[in-house]
């Protein structure tokens, strides 16, 4: 898991180099995109009793990747150190928690109000969000690193100037990750790339 937690934070780092090369001094509100994020989950999931709505799953966990990102780089500008950081979040999802019966709905906005309380990252009330999925620590991995590869690729693509479209063949580029996700394996060394690659060429089709 320290591994795996270590090569995350040093891909959002990377990442967000890309957005911004001295990204930790521009002090952005990572909290306000971390809330709106929870909002955009509960959409996925569904709220509204005046209309029947399903579920959808595959966008939930997209969502709770996505506030991921957010909290990794709220972390990142708060603390220096990596191995601080690594030591931080093991203990978050090592931490012995009761057993989550809550509503999914309820821990969002209990997630959200943290948040906005202390505009920074919850990690107990996150592990929580993530048990009330439910969603693992290998799915959060993966998915992760899948959602990672799609943010370089839309900043290559022109994302930051408006030149890349987001959606391809009448649906998002979320799902079309999540399509090309299933060919590959995360075990491999060569993971990033190939996926990379696949978008690469599903794009190209646009």
């Amino acid at each position: 898991m320290r591994e795996q937690i270590n090569q995350m934070l040093i891909l959002q780092d990377e990442m967000n180099a890309k957005v911004h090369p001295e990204w930790r001094k521009q002090q952005f509100e990572w909290y306000r995109a971390i809330w709106l994020e929870s909002a955009e989950l509960m959409d996925h999931h569904g709220w509204k009793w005046w209309k029947k709505q399903q579920p959808d799953i595959q966008q939930i966990r997209l969502e709770v990747v996505d506030i991921w990102h957010f909290g990794l780089s709220s972390l990142l500008q708060t603390t220096q150190s990596i191995d601080l950081l690594v030591d931080q979040i093991e203990n978050m999802f090592n931490e012995k928690l009761p057993n989550n019966k809550r509503h999914l709905l309820t821990c969002v906005e209990e997630f959200a109000a943290a948040t906005l309380k202390n505009k920074n990252f919850p990690l107990t009330e996150y592990h929580l969000l993530m048990l009330s999925v439910p969603m693992t620590f290998d799915e959060l991995y993966r998915d992760y690193i899948g959602k990672n590869v799609l943010n370089f690729f839309r900043q290559d693509h022109g994302y930051k100037t408006g030149l890349y479209k987001k959606v391809w063949k009448g649906r998002e580029d979320n799902e079309h990750l999540m399509d090309l996700m299933q060919q590959f394996s995360t075990q491999s060394h060569t993971f990033y790339d190939d996926l990379y690659e696949a978008l690469q060429k599903r794009y190209a089709e646009v």
